[in-house]
């Protein structure tokens, strides 16, 4: 069992670094958490309103976690970070729910392209983990100027509703204030819809456009009202009196679903880990080429730091094994050495297997340069053996979760069941880098590419200009590579602080274990041997 670091120098300097790191996920944050900004917000309280993450306060059962999840969505866009919307998991009633919140402080609540990425990412993880939707509603609709990247897309969220419904998982919708022109569908096609007294507005029209359509002369309330859609048109089930009262009908709501998780429940008592979680900020090196082990961030997240090796002589630049973290089982994938190689490649293919034979999810912790080039390796079979590994991580049915402590480079994110293989979460360290190559690597390419071709054209080859290129695409990339940037634009559903890395996963699992949690029985197509 690993788990003793050594407290020396590289251990303070990595400890360090991750803070600096940390300090600038903070930053952003802090962008989210201030919506519009105090102008919007003092205007939104001096209306008598809650704040989106109070409403989620109020809704959510006393003293127990919410998982914000994308909450820098839209970071280094033209958009505020966060996207004008909380989404997150959190306990109702002892029911584990999918909440989404309009933050009306920003533009009315209206939905910009991330917004609508943000909304559609928390749909999906409801219905891959049969979490029941409650969706905290105060949007003026589409934020105009952005439509051409709103509209069309933006029908797969009242698709989504319906198609959540059908499946039998509940959809709330709570009205607070503005829900019109397309997002009246949302309590349209929500199971269940609740109200506030003189403060929602659900009408497909309001009354200028009323007005300009027809000539008729009507208003707020008698085309949208909560006292019509209760006594008149029936869209609302329940009549609220204000904001709290709202809330508290909406958890009754819940209450009386009738509500339980299908998958196995963990065991009880877990034990947690031999060793402390703070050590994880002096584990990752500030340069990712230099290798470290991940078994030390297993033995700070495992309940009683037990891990359970796997082939642990074969392949070992990825270490294979099994572990429980609170209380569930788990197989992880945790890459030791950066490199994958044919070795690892065919490892993992037959740990995959083993995992979805006995029912038990998976866990991807990256730290990977992407599988390894050159003669050798090529004529060794490693396009073959990569092959394998993806096929088997595409085919897998158990709930896969990966977590990106360091690199994340080229087929080996693929094979690490990256964004694109639909993890039921996938979250982020400060640390982590993700891209087609490391940026020196990607410039290096380039340049050979430039010389080359100056070479056959019989062309001089400018070193000056060769060496501001690099310069430039290797700033670039490197930029485009960091986990902000990439959570900005929801290719993972967060930065987290390494040393919440348990408690995360804690809350993925219960939350993956709302559905069946069954392996692939065969199906895998075909490996190329």
């Amino acid at each position: 069992m690993t788990g003793t670091l050594p407290r020396g120098a590289d251990f303070a300097e990595r400890r360090t670094t991750m803070l600096e790191r940390l300090a600038e996920v903070a930053g952003a944050h802090a962008e989210a958490l201030a919506g519009g900004g105090p102008k919007y917000q003092e205007r939104h309280r001096s209306r008598g309103k809650l704040g989106a993450r109070e409403r989620i306060e109020l809704l959510l059962d006393p003293d127990t976690p919410f998982l914000e999840l994308s909450p820098l969505a839209g970071w280094g866009s033209d958009f505020t970070t966060g996207a004008s919307l909380v989404t997150g998991i959190g306990v109702i009633e002892g029911v584990e729910c999918l909440v989404t919140a309009n933050d009306p402080t920003v533009r009315g609540g209206a939905s910009n392209p991330w917004t609508l990425k943000k909304a559609l990412r928390a749909n999906e993880i409801a219905f891959a983990n049969r979490l029941p939707v409650v969706s905290l509603v105060e949007s003026g609709g589409a934020d105009l100027p952005s439509q051409k990247e709103i509209f069309i897309p933006g029908g797969a969220l009242f698709r989504d509703l319906t198609r959540l419904s059908a499946a039998g998982i509940p959809t709330v919708a709570v009205v607070f204030g503005n829900s019109t022109a397309g997002g009246a569908y949302v309590p349209g096609m929500s199971d269940h819809v609740i109200m506030v007294k003189e403060r929602s507005k659900v009408f497909l029209g309001g009354p200028p456009l009323v007005k300009m359509a027809t000539g008729e002369e009507s208003d707020d309330e008698e085309l949208g009202g909560a006292d019509m859609h209760a006594r008149v048109s029936g869209l609302a089930d329940y009549f609220a009196l204000d904001e709290p009262d709202a809330l508290r009908t909406a958890r009754r709501v819940v209450a009386r679903l009738n509500w339980r998780k299908i998958g196995p429940a963990p065991r009880p008592a877990p034990r947690p880990p031999l060793f402390d979680e703070d050590d994880l900020l002096g584990i990752v090196p500030g340069d990712l080429r230099t290798p470290f082990d991940p078994r030390e961030v297993i033995a700070r997240i495992s309940d009683g730091s037990e891990f359970d090796e796997f082939k642990p002589l074969y392949g070992p630049s990825l270490a294979t094994g099994w572990a429980e973290i609170h209380g569930y089982p788990v197989g992880v994938l945790a890459n030791a050495q950066g490199v994958l190689f044919s070795a690892e490649s065919q490892k993992a293919a037959q740990f995959i297997q083993l995992a979805n034979q006995r029912d038990i999810p998976l866990l991807f912790l990256h730290n990977t340069t992407g599988y390894m080039v050159g003669r050798e390796y090529e004529q060794g079979g490693i396009i073959k053996h990569g092959s394998m590994m993806i096929n088997a991580v595409s085919n897998s049915k158990v709930p896969h979760i990966s977590v990106l402590m360091g690199a994340s480079y080229g087929a080996g994110h693929y094979g690490m069941c990256g964004r694109a293989y639909e993890p039921r979460f996938l979250f982020s360290w400060p640390s982590a880098k993700s891209a087609v190559m490391g940026p020196a690597q990607l410039a290096g390419v380039l340049s050979i590419v430039a010389r080359q071709s100056a070479l056959a054209k019989g062309h001089p080859y400018d070193e000056d200009a060769d060496a501001a290129l690099r310069a430039m695409v290797e700033q670039q990339i490197e930029a485009e590579s960091l986990p902000m940037f990439l959570s900005g634009r929801l290719y993972d559903d967060g930065v987290i602080d390494p040393r919440d890395t348990r408690t995360v996963l804690g809350l993925c699992l219960s939350a993956v274990h709302g559905a069946p949690v069954e392996g692939a029985r065969g199906g895998f197509g075909v490996f190329r041997m």
